[in-house]
């Protein structure tokens, strides 16, 4: 941003020079009162510059000359400033009535949830049979319509539950029976397997010899003949004594 070398000179020569106190009260000679004001603007839109860049500041300037010219500086946008301004400035302002206004706000909250939950009641009374002689007939109509759409939703409901059981238990007979099938199936061929384990043994002892087949309750020929045999001698012997 380029600055008339006015305010540069005027700020080299206070620095020499220096000078004192001034009234500040209105200048009354025009030219004075013209070129004091151009050195001061240039030199407030100076300060104003350099207050941005230095401080990373968001500044906004404007001046009005009594004869109605603008001059303004801002390092992002006039308007957007102003706008920022006047939200801050209602944030102040309302931030003391902040309290209040909440305040206001939950009793008309609790207020009117305390309606709705008289409302609810007084309504579930109704339902209930409790409570009715303060209807009119048109609500007594409207509460048996709504106590005939009510009954017939739990109807429907009550409908949709038995058959989703019905259905549920037809699969699991479905089931059962697959599996008594499945049982009867192993139990019929362990039968088999065993039949055929008896049937292999009767084999077996059909073909054992003819000398080994003999029954337990009864001796070889062989055998009960000698056994005769000594019997007879021992008798001998005793007779011969």
């Amino acid at each position: 941003m380029e600055f008339p070398n006015e305010a540069i000179s005027e700020g080299c020569s206070q620095k020499k020079s220096g000078r004192g106190k001034i009234e500040i009260k209105r200048i009354e000679n025009t030219t004075n009162r013209q070129v004091t004001f151009c050195k001061r603007r240039n030199g407030l839109l100076k300060k104003a510059y350099e207050l941005s860049v230095l401080c990373d500041a968001e500044v906004a300037l404007v001046v009005f000359s009594s004869r109605g010219r603008l001059y303004e500086y801002a390092n992002n946008s006039v308007r957007g400033t102003i706008d920022r301004y006047k939200k801050a400035c209602a944030a102040s302002s309302n931030a003391e009535s902040v309290s209040e206004a909440n305040t206001q706000f939950y009793q008309q909250e609790s207020s009117k949830l305390k309606r709705q939950i008289r409302d609810i009641q007084n309504l579930n009374r109704h339902i209930l049979g409790e409570a009715l002689s303060s209807l009119s007939l048109k609500e007594l109509k409207n509460l048996e319509s709504r106590l005939e759409k009510g009954l017939s939703r739990v109807r429907s409901r009550k409908h949709e539950t038995l058959f989703a059981d019905i259905e549920f238990m037809q699969k699991r007979e479905i089931e059962l029976q697959n599996h008594n099938n499945f049982l009867r199936a192993k139990i019929a061929e362990h039968d088999r397997e065993e039949e055929q384990q008896q049937h292999m043994t009767g084999n077996v002892c059909e073909s054992l010899p003819a000398s080994q087949s003999y029954d337990r309750n009864f001796f070889p020929v062989n055998l009960i003949d000698s056994s005769h045999q000594y019997s007879r001698q021992d008798h001998t012997a005793l007779q011969l004594v």
